[in-house]
């Protein structure tokens, strides 16, 4: 079988590039590109290239910078200086073009303003129109013969210089360029003799300025030339129909051309190519039918600034832009626009632009699925142009790599052509068009021409497409018997011969057979060698499965020694990617195939799929320990596992959103809970997959070729990956659902604030409806939600309630009077504690450090300050000020003058009557003893209030001016020994203090503006005592101030 083989693969080594020798490599590669690249052994990974371990980042970074943005910079360029219009029948604004580019080549909008800046301040080219006079026809007879001898005159005219032309004319000319334009601009052709279609096929290059303002003028004429008399009467005698015309000869000026006609062709009007027949127009109204003329118009630059891609020539700038394009928008509009600018510009022939497209589609034909037909037309095109201009040798090395490329690629899809092209109405036809461009690639001259050896493409589709099926089976049947047969010996008949005559008959006969199946199967994989396809896999898995088993039983053989079977796995090496895509596929054909969220069932925590998904996943489990690879690490099928939970996750939310469109708010709440316990189900499976599959197995047996980084950073970052992608679903699911909440919320929080409301219900009814709102809400989400959803729902909606109270707090101080302010803040005050307590459920929910943060404690006291009257603002004042004056440090006594000390007892409305007194002022003492006692007449009730305190000030006298203020000083009453006593009855309940100790006290001065208490006070504009005690404090300051 195996000779048989060799003489049928006569085609091999026939398929060459240009560059190769005979004796290189095969035709076959192993396989196209698989879509997942799986089964990668560690031995190729060690021949690596290092680059490969870049960072995709920066790699990507690179490129962009490299690659991307001199080509990005070149279309900026053609777009501002692009002349003509295109062919395409949509014309586009700069605008339109510059969002195209930047959308296909991902820039973002500060990349694009830089590298717009860079491309507007290179030097603009010199604009340019190529004119190739190809040929006219049917032109005007001039000379007696009743030929010409035309030659055409060109150049482009601005509308300036031609109407000054016409101003200055005296009288009629038949020339309009030669007087109007100099010498130096004007073009003329060749002097064709003799003839009415005169063919020439000239180029001119001519260069103007204002592209709006221009025009390309060509003028025919008959070249009128010497003739002696004897040639006249020669004529004469030939030709008596030529009479008249000698007689016009005669008549005019000798050596005077004869006009034959001429084009005119507004700049702006023509395409940025153009192509076609023009009529030549007369100068009167005489002969109007003067011919035709046939024109090749192209808007070219020259002298295109060279820093815009150095070192590039405009084929490879023209060949990455239209890969990029390729990749990005193929069906675009807007990228036939800028290629045809930017070839044009450039003067790319077609045949370069047909190569670059068909270079660029069949790249892309391999990786997506393009219509083969365009294929097709790329290839028509080239072996069109091959014939006509000789593309350079870099192109040639290029078109045939490519067309070498292509076809060893293409029998590779035809050699699964079972898997690729189904039989049915829309593939076979994929295969048939397939095949026509293979033929039609051998058949092209530039593939005969730049590939010299011999290949005949009928025999290797026969080869490609021969059935291994058959083969593999027949192996399969065979192991099969072996393993039986190896099975009956152990059991039964091992033990008969053991017994009568000492002969271990096992051992004899599993040697035997491992070495007939060890050479079998050799040479079967050796006929299936990079022809390997998925159903050609699907068979050898049976094969692989049983010789695992049959090496199993060498644990029976009483002699040990070198097995032919040992390390079998090697031959199935190549089917092992194959393997785990089936399985892979499988199991995602089975997910599609589930119905999330049944409509109408029964409210649960958990969906069906949920758990038959966890059902899919455990066969590829089962499937890695079964294989038993001598890799495991390269037999690993983590990957696999979460990219089905993430393809779960995301055929979800489809689902949910297919399900919310026509259902009611409840259901809608009711699917989003189900979606969350799903996936939060999915987490939990991905979070004991380590334990399930062994990784510290694993761990160890690849310990000495595997780094614990690389370990690390292999199976843990893919399975985070795909815990992060879930872990992000779960957040936004949870968001939707409080979001509603949350909207829910401040709609029950803006109403307690209606004026309506305050007069007519008291705090605790107003708070009522949010309160038992919530309380619905939240036990609905408890019973719903697994316990983990439901505390990852409770934290943000905590904190989105803070804020709303906040915001909503904010926006009314300025919309109540002070009294409906004040209600209202208590109110709020009243909702956030109630607040506090349903979301710290006894101890049930959230902890006390994530319920008060720092936004609910700056929430808290604003609600607490705005919520009491002045006075009790203003004990709350004082109660700072004896706090500030307890933890204050003692300091070292300042100089003083001219002292005296101010005692009185604050606040006001506590002591009313009672006076504040002074001591005696001691006159130019640096540390004075006044040694003087006060009585106040005061009762306990108002020593133990809140707030108050003895306020010590002292002042430096000044005869002549105000007194300068030195430092206060503020006691608590509540500190004083025999105040703390208790009451009984209506009597004091005195017990024998101590003697009263010395109290020193530390001289304090206020902060300007450092109190919100005092700047809440100001703000209450109705209440005059509070004004009042403002403006007393605040003079307090300035004296401060002024003082120090």
């Amino acid at each position: 079988m195996s000779s048989e083989r060799h003489t049928v693969r006569k085609g091999d080594n026939l398929l060459q590039t240009p560059d190769q020798g005979h004796g290189s490599a095969g035709l076959r590669q192993l396989s196209p590109s698989h879509s997942r690249k799986l089964g990668v052994t560690r031995k190729m990974r060690e021949r690596r290239d290092l680059k490969e371990d870049e960072n995709p980042q920066e790699k990507a970074r690179k490129h962009k910078e490299r690659e991307l943005k001199p080509l990005y910079k070149e279309l900026l360029y053609t777009i501002t200086h692009k002349m003509g219009k295109p062919s395409t029948t949509e014309i586009f604004t700069e605008n339109q073009l510059h969002q195209y580019i930047k959308e296909a080549f991902t820039m973002t909008d500060s990349e694009h303003e830089s590298l717009a800046e860079r491309a507007e301040g290179t030097e603009p080219p010199v604009y340019c129109l190529m004119a190739t006079v190809k040929e006219a026809k049917g032109i005007l007879g001039k000379d007696v013969s009743g030929f010409s001898d035309p030659y055409c005159i060109i150049t482009v005219m601005e509308d300036e210089e031609e109407s000054r032309t016409r101003r200055s004319r005296s009288k009629p000319s038949k020339s309009i360029v030669k007087d109007a334009v100099s010498d130096d601009k004007i073009f003329q052709s060749d002097i064709k003799k003799q003839t009415l279609n005169p063919i020439w096929n000239q180029t001119f290059i001519l260069e103007f300025e204002d592209f709006a303002g221009a025009s390309f003028h060509l003028e025919m004429w008959d070249k009128d030339e010497a003739v002696s008399l004897t040639q006249k009467l020669e004529d004469i005698k030939s030709n008596f129909n030529s009479l008249r015309r000698m007689i016009k000869e005669a008549q005019k000026e000798k050596g005077t051309d004869d006009f034959l006609g001429k084009v005119v062709l507004k700049l702006q009007d023509l395409h940025c190519t153009e192509d076609n027949w023009y009529n030549l127009e007369p100068r009167t109204e005489t002969y109007p039918d003067r011919g035709q003329c046939h024109l090749n118009l192209k808007f070219i630059h020259k002298a295109r600034d060279g820093t815009l891609s150095a070192g590039r020539s405009p084929y490879i700038n023209y060949c990455g832009i239209l890969q990029q394009f390729v990749q990005a928008y193929i069906s675009k509009q807007q990228a036939q626009t800028l290629l045809e600018f930017y070839a044009t510009q450039n003067d790319l022939s077609p045949f370069l632009q047909d190569l670059a497209k068909w270079v660029a589609y069949s790249k892309l034909y391999q990786s997506l699925e393009v219509d083969s037909s365009v294929l097709l037309q790329q290839l028509t095109s080239v072996e069109y142009h091959w014939h006509q201009q000789e593309l350079p040798n870099q192109q040639k090395q290029e078109l045939g790599d490519s067309l070498h490329g292509f076809l060893k690629y293409g029998l590779c899809l035809v050699s699964k052509y079972r898997d690729i092209f189904p039989p049915d109405p829309q593939n076979t036809p994929k295969l048939h068009t397939l095949l026509r461009i293979l033929v039609q690639i051998c058949k092209t001259q530039a593939f005969q021409k730049l590939n010299p050896a011999e290949f005949e493409l009928h025999d290797e589709v026969s080869d490609a497409i021969l059935d291994l099926s058959e083969i593999v089976s027949a192996l399969s049947r065979l192991i099969a018997e072996v393993q039986e047969d190896i099975k009956h010996n152990k059991d039964a008949w091992n033990r008969v011969f053991v017994s009568a005559v000492q002969v271990d008959v096992f051992t004899v006969v599993y040697k035997a057979f491992d070495y007939l199946l060890a050479k079998e199967m050799r040479d079967t994989l050796s006929l299936i060698e990079g022809q390997m396809e998925q159903t050609l896999a699907n068979n050898l898995f049976p094969v692989y499965l049983s010789l695992q088993n049959i090496q199993q039983d060498k644990a029976f053989l009483q002699k040990r020694g070198v097995l032919e079977l040992t390390n079998f796995q090697e031959g199935f090496r190549e089917a092992l990617p194959y393997w785990l895509n089936h399985a892979f596929s499988t199991t995602q054909d089975r997910l599609e195939r589930l119905q999330p969220l049944q409509s109408g069932s029964v409210p649960v925590k958990h969906s069906s799929s949920a758990v038959d998904l966890v059902a899919l996943i455990q066969p590829i489990c089962q499937l890695w320990e079964k294989l038993s690879w001598p890799d495991p690490e390269e037999a690993f099928m983590l990957m696999d596992v979460c990219k089905i939970v993430v393809n779960y996750c995301n055929l979800l939310k489809e689902r949910v959103r297919e399900l919310s469109e026509n259902s009611d708010h409840g259901s809608a709440i009711n699917m989003l809970c189900v979606v969350v316990n799903d996936l939060e189900h999915l987490r939990l499976v991905l979070t004991r997959l380590p334990t399930q599959l062994n990784w510290a197995g694993l761990r160890d047996r690849t310990q000495n070729v595997i780094g614990e980084n690389q370990f690390h950073n292999t199976l843990p970052a893919q399975l985070q990956q795909a815990k992060s992608v879930l872990g992000r679903e779960i957040r936004s699911a949870l968001d939707t659902l409080g979001k509603q909440l949350n909207t829910d919320i401040e709609t029950h929080v803006r109403n307690m604030s209606t004026r309506k409301r305050i007069p007519s219900k008291s705090t605790e009814d107003a708070a009522d409806p949010l309160m038992r709102y919530l309380e619905q809400e939240l036990h609905y989400m408890n019973e719903n939600l697994v316990q983990e959803n439901f505390n990852s729902l409770l934290t943000p909606l905590w904190i989105n309630s803070v804020k709303i109270l906040h915001q909503v707090a904010a926006q009314h101080h300025q919309h109540h009077q002070q009294e409906g302010l004040m209600v209202f803040c208590q109110r709020l005050l009243y909702t956030l504690q109630c607040l506090e307590q349903c979301f710290l459920a006894e101890g049930n929910g959230l902890p006390l450090d994530i319920l008060h943060s720092d936004e609910y404690k700056a929430l808290k006291a604003h609600l607490s300050h705005n919520s009491l009257s002045s006075w009790k603002l203003v004990e709350k004042f004082l109660e700072g000020k004896v706090w500030e004056q307890e933890v204050r440090p003692e300091t070292q006594d300042r100089g003083l003058s001219d002292p005296f000390v101010q005692l009185c007892l604050e606040p006001n409305h506590i002591f009313p009557e009672v006076e504040p007194r002074c001591t005696q002022i001691k006159n130019c003492d640096l540390n004075p003893l006044f040694d003087e006692a006060f009585e106040f007449l005061i009762s306990l009730e108002q020593c133990q209030a809140s707030g108050a305190c003895l306020v010590v000030t002292v002042f430096d006298h000044d005869t002549l001016r105000t007194d300068d203020f030195e430092g206060e000083a503020f006691l608590g009453l509540k500190a004083i020994p025999g105040v703390a006593g208790q009451m009984e009855g209506n009597e004091l309940s005195l017990h024998p203090d101590a003697v009263p100790a010395q109290i020193r006290l530390s001289l304090m001065h206020p902060k300007p503006n450092d109190d919100n208490i005092l700047r809440l006070l100001e703000s209450r504009r109705g209440e005059r005592e509070a004004q009042a005690y403002a403006k007393k404090r605040r003079q307090r300051e300035k004296q401060s101030q002024e003082g120090i």
